[in-house]
């Protein structure tokens, strides 16, 4: 944009990441928020210290020598555990909680909760003053019991959402694909310790501070670290002395949203650049709904306009010589009379009725003042992947030879032919053409595991491919005939991939497989194999793959 420096931004940035950073160890410490002003002035001082990190200038295998590791084969079993013992899990320290009974009693201090016990004691002391009527001590035990209802209501059913919220953290843990003792397998995201070594791919959100040291044109989105728009190309060079400018450091929290690379660990939970700011932001208070804020401003309102009232007409009582007592208690009355008592015992039961109607349609609310702004709300945005869906994909129907094929599923049946040739130029492509592969720590702990249930290293599109040639024949044995050489791997700009085999059928010869969106591979191609051989893939032709496509 004219006018902004980004160099002037990311020192900007970088600064205060030294603060954030600095901050969380006083606190460690037990350094920080010292009382005086000298500890504040220090605390000030230390925390304009600028961000240092070294592990981006050194070179691979430098870098993985300090940290003991190795660029292909990670980690040991051993060592890895000794770093976790040393440094825990890869996760953000939660936030400090305040007790429940404490959460509980400060339901009471809603300024509408206030207001209505500001009334009942007004009740208590009328009736202190006038015992005769018992129409003041009903009154203000009926305001208590509203209070107390309406404040357990409220928070029992925000403290559900909670534990349901926590649930839902629990339910789907981030994974890593990550390289120890020279195999490949998942590991959860928590588990991950400095000094591994782990895979990469588009789709995939950082799982720590991570060091490229081997790339394939990744980008990665920094919008929710730097506010950068744009994706950020990575490299296996050091380009800044800057680490939060140079390009061959990833950063925990931020998404792979093209290529693929393999790097090592160089922080993580707490020490993560995303894990400072985290800290900063943990310390900040909640912010106030606007539904919050106008019962606030009513109560403000009524309660000005009740205790105006009380006074004027204590004034006018006074100037008409009424006796004091009866005075007092006719301007408390005045007082209570003004205050809508059921007003939050209106609010509170429509919020709940709101937010139970919404459980239904299987919509969780956090919290009920929410339910106001999500009442305002027309339109919501949404990742469908692993969001709405399971992120599983099956293969359903084949194409070849000018038809359509349907696989085993809950409602097909077996249609392909596995000796039909045609199948087996397609079988070749499905089984080569793939970065995915069987999850080698699930293979080894589960032998006979369902293929359908298998864990596969991969994204959803290639898992269902994978599985699919599995159940027709071996996958591991066809690829170690036809070792892969090279390639174009698969990128959201050019929408396919491209790998290149040795032949085992022949010796000495190259065989080229690609696949990916079909118009990017019709427009490829010139012609196409039918039952009669190669024929030139002419207009007609490709209105029928076009039709067959939208039939799919």
């Amino acid at each position: 944009m004219p006018g902004i420096n980004e160099l002037d931004v990311a020192r900007q940035y970088s600064e205060t990441s030294a603060r954030v950073a600095q901050a969380i160890e006083q606190e460690k410490k037990g350094k920080k928020g010292k009382e005086g002003k000298e500890g504040k002035e220090r605390d000030q001082a230390e925390l304009k210290k600028e961000l240092e990190m070294w592990e981006h200038k050194l070179p691979v295998d430098e870098l993985c020598a300090r940290l003991e590791t190795h660029p292909e084969n990670g980690l040991t079993t051993a060592k890895a555990a000794e770093i976790f013992a040393r440094d825990g899990p890869n996760i953000l320290s939660p936030p400090k909680t305040t007790p429940l009974w404490i959460r509980y009693l400060l339901t009471y201090t809603d300024f509408f909760s206030l207001l209505l016990t500001g009334a009942s004691i007004l009740c208590f002391i009328g009736f202190g003053l006038d015992s005769t009527n018992m129409d003041n001590i009903y009154l203000g035990s009926v305001l208590i019991v509203v209070v107390v209802i309406t404040c357990t209501f409220g928070f029992m059913q925000n403290y559900k959402s909670e534990k349901t919220m926590e649930m839902f953290r629990n339910f789907l843990p981030p994974q890593a694909l990550v390289h120890r003792d020279g195999k490949l397998f998942q590991i959860p995201a928590s588990d991950l310790v400095v000094g591994d070594v782990v895979d990469v791919k588009l789709g995939d959100k950082i799982p720590a501070d991570l060091r490229v040291i081997l790339n394939s044109k990744l980008k990665v989105d920094n919008s929710s670290l730097t506010g950068e728009p744009e994706p950020q190309a990575r490299s296996v060079d050091c380009t800044d002395e800057n680490p939060l400018e140079t390009k061959n450091l990833a950063f925990f929290g931020t998404s792979a949203v093209d290529g693929t690379a393999t790097a090592v660990v160089v922080q993580t939970g707490d020490r993560t650049v995303f894990g400072r700011i985290a800290g900063l932001a943990a310390s900040g208070g909640n912010d106030i709904t606007t539904l919050e804020i106008e019962i606030h401003k009513f109560v403000i309102g009524i309660s000005i306009y009740a205790i105006s009232m009380g006074i004027l007409f204590f004034i006018i009582g006074c100037a008409k010589g009424t006796e004091i007592l009866t005075n007092i208690i006719f301007t408390i009355a005045i007082i209570v009379a003004n205050v809508p008592e059921g007003l939050l015992v209106t609010v509170t039961v429509s919020l709940t009725l709101a937010a139970k109607r919404m459980a239904k349609k299987q919509v969780l609310v956090k919290t009920l003042p929410c339910v106001e702004t999500l009442g305002s709300t027309t339109a919501i945005c949404s990742d469908k992947t692993g969001t709405l869906t399971q992120n599983r994909m099956t293969v359903v129907h084949l194409m070849y030879g000018d038809k359509i094929e349907t696989t085993k599923t809950a409602t097909t049946e077996v249609s392909y032919d596995v000796n039909d040739p045609l199948f087996k130029e397609a079988f070749y492509v499905m089984v080569n053409c793939s970065k995915a592969d069987f999850d080698a720590q699930d293979l080894e702990n589960n032998p006979n595991k369902p293929i359908q249930e298998r864990l596969v290293n991969g994204d959803a599109s290639e898992a269902g491919i994978l599985k699919f040639c599995e159940q027709v024949e071996p996958v591991a044995p066809i690829r170690a005939k036809n070792p892969k050489i090279g390639g174009i791997p698969f990128n959201s700009t050019n929408k396919f991939m491209v790998s290149i085999h040795k032949d085992g059928e022949n010796p000495g010869m190259l065989r080229q497989c690609f696949k990916g969106a079909p118009e990017r591979v019709l427009e490829r191609c010139s012609k196409i194999v039918t039952l009669g051989g190669e024929v030139e893939l002419d207009a007609a032709l490709l209105a029928k793959v076009n039709e067959h496509l939208q039939t799919l």
